[in-house]
């Protein structure tokens, strides 16, 4: 009888992802994923192979740097309507398809530039594509906690994070792979069509409901309108956050959730190379299995959310991700170099980590405000990334001083302070009290801080 039960539980999660609001999430990951290589690997790889010189090449990669700041233009997309198209289609997907067809016509556009004789203008259309592509994240990214219910938000991440790996698949290795039949204008011409499908998911998702603008709008006039306008949009969401219980816990949390892993991860390829695998037996396992395993690990993350709630998956997923780093270390002291090492290696880690994704998505998204939900979802995950941009950066000198087994044991250690710092949130959030006010609630709360 328990078993007939967990099934039909595990199926009731699963079951989630068979709504149109579930595809629709799953295709604007899709697009959030496809310009993301563009701009970085696929096109490193094409201005090397017409021979652009590495300073000039690396020089390009900062066109990465609105990903970054993308929380400073957020307010914009909460509030301000973008006529006729939010007219038409709602706040939300009216402001997703006008970004989708300018960010289609601007990965065309860097497609037409020529790197060797004016890489300022590969540069500049390429950092306004990248531009598009970090706009669209943040209405995505709001669009995904306010067309879900709370108990969706762990089904929403795994859906975005699996949508945003195939287009990453598509970018990456499509593109690439197209290159050796295709110059590399209709090569982006390409990619540029592939953005169709993210107009689909604009096309069949519900538009989320609004809520209301504060009373005080009604009652003021003038420049004091203007105002109390621009403290709601810019100054509240940041306020609205400071309100919660522990606020300066969940950001050092969410600073240090991934730090192991961030410090772990960033070493991979270096550690396969010295372990004497070739170009081919990396990429195939990598590229292709340890994607499967990450697409298999997010969605089993988003049902595990479901089953047992945020936290909880929040903590299973930090263990697991810590403890796979012993599996890279356990290769490097037995010297095991065949394929097959590789591949349980990648598969396991890959498979942590994107479950680990899928639940911490999940939490970021319920830490949101759905009056503030692009601000504040563009606040954290940019300071996700911050964090694990800047704790990557001592990982080589690590791995050079320790040696490579006893690096991914210190990623062990790495990964303490933010499974401490998951522990005092469960302090703070007792599953049994967030489950309770989330019986007493008639519907979402304005304020959607729940951590469970």
């Amino acid at each position: 009888m328990g078993a007939l039960t967990a099934r039909r539980d595990w199926r009731q999660a699963l079951a989630v992802y068979t709504t149109r609001r579930m595809l629709a999430v799953l295709l604007m990951g899709y697009a959030s994923g496809l310009p993301l290589l563009l701009g970085f690997s696929t096109l490193s790889y094409w201005m090397a192979k017409v021979g652009v010189d590495l300073t000039t090449i690396g020089l390009t990669l900062s066109i990465g740097t609105p990903y970054a700041f993308k929380f400073l233009w957020a307010p914009a997309l909460d509030h301000l309507p973008l006529k006729p198209f939010t007219r038409w289609l709602g706040h939300r997907r009216g402001w997703l398809l006008a970004i989708q067809i300018a960010l289609a016509g601007a990965i065309l556009l860097v497609g037409q530039t020529d790197p060797v004789a004016l890489p300022i203008a590969t540069f500049l259309a390429a950092l306004l594509m990248t531009t598009l592509s970090a706009t669209q994240d943040i209405v995505v990214d709001a669009y995904r906690i306010e067309v879900l219910e709370d108990d969706e938000q762990g089904a929403g991440a795994a859906a975005t994070q699996g949508g945003y790996r195939i287009g990453m698949i598509v970018a990456g290795a499509g593109a690439i792979g197209l290159s050796d039949f295709l110059s590399w204008d209709l090569v982006y011409a390409v990619m540029a069509g592939m953005m169709l499908l993210g107009m689909l998911g604009v096309a069949i998702g519900p538009e989320p409901k609004r809520p209301a603008p504060p009373e005080e709008f009604s009652r003021k006039k003038g420049e004091a309108l203007v105002l109390a306008r621009l403290r709601y949009a810019v100054v509240d969401p940041f306020v609205d956050f400071m309100t919660r219980r522990g606020w300066l816990v969940i950001l050092l949390f969410v600073l240090l959730y991934k730090y192991g892993d961030a410090v772990a991860g960033s070493m991979h390829n270096p550690f396969f190379a010295a372990m004497g695998y070739s170009g081919v037996e990396i990429a195939g396992v990598t590229k292709v299995f340890g994607v499967l395993a990450t697409l298999a690990g997010v969605f089993v993350g988003g049902a595990l959310v479901a089953r047992v709630g945020i936290l909880p998956a929040l903590l299973v997923g930090g263990v697991l991700q810590a403890v796979t780093n012993l599996l890279f270390a356990g290769q490097a002291w037995l010297g095991l170099d065949e394929v097959w090492a590789l591949a349980v290696v990648v598969g396991a880690d890959n498979f942590t980590g994107g479950l680990g994704s899928a639940a911490f998505v999940a939490y970021l998204s319920s830490l949101c405000n759905v009056a503030f939900t692009g601000t504040q979802y563009a606040l954290l995950s940019s300071l996700m990334a911050f964090g694990r941009t800047i704790f990557a950066t001592s990982s080589g000198w690590l791995a050079e001083s320790l040696g490579w087994a006893e690096f991914f044991v210190s990623t062990l250690a790495l990964a303490i302070p933010g499974l401490l710092l998951l522990f005092l949130l469960i302090r703070l959030y007792p599953p049994k009290e967030v489950a309770a006010a989330a019986g007493e609630a008639e519907g979402r709360p304005a304020t959607s801080s729940s951590t469970a």
